[in-house]
């Protein structure tokens, strides 16, 4: 039984990326299939072991990431990045709606060169059919910091919660209902 499950993560790929909050972007990827497991956390920044409290300060230079598990033989890390940019605003600098700071920038960070050249070749992608710029940073993973346990799976645990109502649930639905063929 450990052999299997060995040999089943050993299968299985990493992306983490910043798409404005994690409650929004760990809520889609819940939803994709292929995906076995999303956790929110923190990446990019110069503060060991930092806080939510830190974190909101903008001050510590992380940014708010999900590390998306995945099984590249169900759906591969370039639709990965394809669902990334088709439900978050890419364009818009150090922000998401009214999340403002460099904590909701828009990133990807990669952990290989493989996967920094195809989040090259799909943000070249998206800036082709975009009227905006893309704001989007690719850089290498550095420290990932998860996130307090409080943050994880939260949209499922508070969907009526006001933010997730009014900006999670919407982010939600319009993935369920555009991109159909990546459900679970």
């Amino acid at each position: 039984m450990a052999q299997n499950l060995k040999a089943e993560l050993a299968t299985l790929e990493l992306a983490t990326l910043a798409g404005g909050c994690f409650w929004c972007t760990e809520a889609v990827f819940q939803q994709v299939r292929g995906v076995s497991h999303v956790e929110s956390g923190y990446m990019g920044g110069h503060t060991i072991n930092p806080t939510y409290e830190d974190i909101c300060t903008g001050q510590t230079g992380h940014a708010e990431v999900v590390n998306v598990q995945f099984d590249p033989a169900v759906v591969n890390y370039e639709r990965i990045l394809e669902i990334f940019f088709h439900t978050h605003d890419a364009t818009t600098l150090n922000r998401q709606g009214h999340d403002v700071g460099t904590q909701y920038r828009s990133a990807i960070f990669t952990h290989s060169p493989a996967q920094a050249a195809t989040a090259l070749a799909v943000a070249a992608q998206a800036q082709a059919s975009s009227a905006a710029p893309i704001a989007t940073q690719i850089t290498a993973a550095v420290t990932y910091y998860p996130a307090e346990a409080y943050h994880q799976n939260y949209y499922n645990q508070h969907p009526f919660q006001g933010y997730c109502a009014g900006v999670v649930g919407p982010k939600v639905e319009k993935f369920k209902r555009t991109m159909q063929q990546y459900l679970k």
